[in-house]
């Protein structure tokens, strides 16, 4: 193995390599995605509550239940009652 200035060159190269890897396939991932999206759309589905709800998946359920009632009590603070 190459060694320049202490670095393992071909060690490093490796990890490029396999970062910008993985920086394509995360791409192709967000274009599919988007492409999801524009699907849900068309189907008449709102994408803003769409990325609300797979927001809102990935919580766990005590902190989504905290957060939905402090929702609730500012609401109420502020006159606009559900």
């Amino acid at each position: 193995m190459t060694d320049v200035g202490g670095i393992a060159a071909e060690r490093l190269k490796s990890f490029v390599e396999r970062i910008e890897r993985l920086e394509e396939e995360k791409a192709a991932l967000a274009a599919d995605i988007k492409d999801v999206f524009a699907e849900a759309k068309g189907a008449g589905f709102d994408v803003k509550i769409l990325r609300q709800v797979l927001r809102l998946r990935k919580m766990e359920q005590a902190d989504r239940q905290e957060q939905e009632e402090l929702l609730t009590l500012y609401l109420q603070a502020l006159g606009m009652s559900v």
